[in-house]
């Protein structure tokens, strides 16, 4: 099963953080995060080379999802065969091209997703209809939100059935906004309201793919974000000097 979708559908705040197959992801899983975020698009891992990682968390309940490079049903079913729980797609702008994700995360007759036998951890199961019925049901599917053209279709493609999350890609909709990194302007600002008060209306997740540098993850959470990455490093330091300090040297 997913438990990162009960959380999200129970208006938790799901917090994550990257994995990627040069750092210990056996240790990430087991500190407490909801998922690991593997990127493929701003990265230099390519989806294949994911899978190890990917089933080294098996019996963990943090999740991994990953991130595509573009919105093409192989990539998305490289990902999904990796055993990925969670699918993060860029540059999503309009109702169609959601339509489209859903279609290649699903298994007929909710989509077309390519059948390759069970990927990925998803309990166990008396027949095969129920493992892919399961898969259709509990896969979290987040559209990035990164552009004027994805906020001119908000309401669209957040209606799409299947869709867990808006997706806020920080960097890209700041510039797309014309105040490229500013993430404190009012006219940044009042874009992230309308993304949040949509998600709201369609009972889904508003999430950031990452909190800006030094913003209060909590700020984000009172404006109704409830899915976002931290990252680890910074807290990894923090602990390892706390219990370094603790020793008489």
């Amino acid at each position: 099963m997913n438990a990162i979708k009960d959380a999200i559908k129970s208006g938790k705040t799901v917090v994550g953080t990257a994995g990627a197959p040069n750092v210990d992801v056996l240790m990430l899983a087991d500190a407490g995060y909801d998922f690991l975020l593997f990127d493929t698009q701003h990265s230099p891992w390519e989806i294949k080379q994911l899978q190890p990682s990917i089933q080294s968390m098996r019996g963990k309940m943090t999740a991994p999802l990953v991130r595509v490079s573009a919105n093409q049903a192989d990539q998305i079913c490289f990902a999904l065969d990796a055993g990925a729980r969670g699918i993060v797609v860029p540059m999503v702008n309009t109702r169609a091209e959601a339509e489209a994700i859903v279609r290649a995360c699903r298994y007929f007759p909710a989509g077309n997703r390519s059948n390759a036998g069970e990927r990925g951890e998803w309990g166990v199961f008396k027949n095969y209809r129920d493992y892919m019925d399961t898969v259709n049901n509990d896969l979290v599917i987040a559209p990035m939100i990164e552009t004027n053209q994805s906020l001119e279709n908000l309401d669209a493609i957040a209606s799409v059935p299947g869709v867990d999350v808006l997706l806020i890609g920080p960097s890209d909709l700041s510039i797309e906004l014309g105040v490229p990194l500013n993430y404190a302007c009012d006219t940044y600002q009042r874009a992230l309201d309308k993304i949040a008060a949509t998600a709201a209306k369609h009972g889904i997740a508003a999430g950031m793919y990452f909190i800006p540098p030094e913003v209060d993850p909590n700020f984000f959470v009172q404006k109704g974000f409830k899915f976002f990455t931290m990252p680890w490093a910074p807290w990894a330091q923090a602990g390892m000097r706390s219990a370094l300090a603790g020793i008489q040297r």
